[in-house]
């Protein structure tokens, strides 16, 4: 048993849930009003497909934006599968909600950021020593701030 509660993973399984319903209600009704999604998300992540190409470009980290135009979008469980225009060349990415770092819906200012970092799995070996906290596992979540996105 755990010595202590792992909020950090609660609320990001909480917060993925959120997204997961989100693109689902979109999936099936498209995106309402003046709704639209700034999305950052990992492409390193194993399970992250996109055009060898736009992986080249985009090494660690790619934003995609979903508003006027988006195609075959098709969530389940773990991501979502969606085409988008990149210069006129429609590309099919699928991202797992893994994968995802930001999640931002500027018109009405609502944004979500996961924090990871990566370390060992072996909690209990954690001594006396005051960087102890700094090397454990731990999940952050936060609301991020919108202000790089406004206009």
């Amino acid at each position: 048993m755990s010595k202590t509660i792992d909020y950090g993973n609660l609320m990001h399984r909480a917060m993925r849930g959120l997204i997961l319903e989100v693109l689902r209600g979109v999936e099936r009704h498209g995106l309402p009003g003046e709704h639209h999604f700034f999305i950052t998300f990992d492409t390193r992540h194993p399970s992250a497909q996109l055009a060898d190409w736009l992986r080249e470009r985009y090494p660690e980290e790619m934003t995609v934006v979903m508003q006027h135009w988006y195609d075959a979008l098709s969530v389940n469980d773990d991501g979502f599968a969606i085409t988008l225009n990149f210069g006129d060349n429609p590309e099919p990415l699928y991202i797992p909600f893994d994968a995802i770092r930001t999640f931002v819906d500027p018109s009405v200012e609502f944004g979500l950021r996961f924090e990871t970092q990566d370390s060992d799995d072996d909690e209990e070996d954690e001594d006396e020593d005051d960087t102890a906290e700094a090397t454990a596992p731990r999940k952050e979540a936060e609301v991020v701030s919108l202000d790089k996105w406004r206009k």
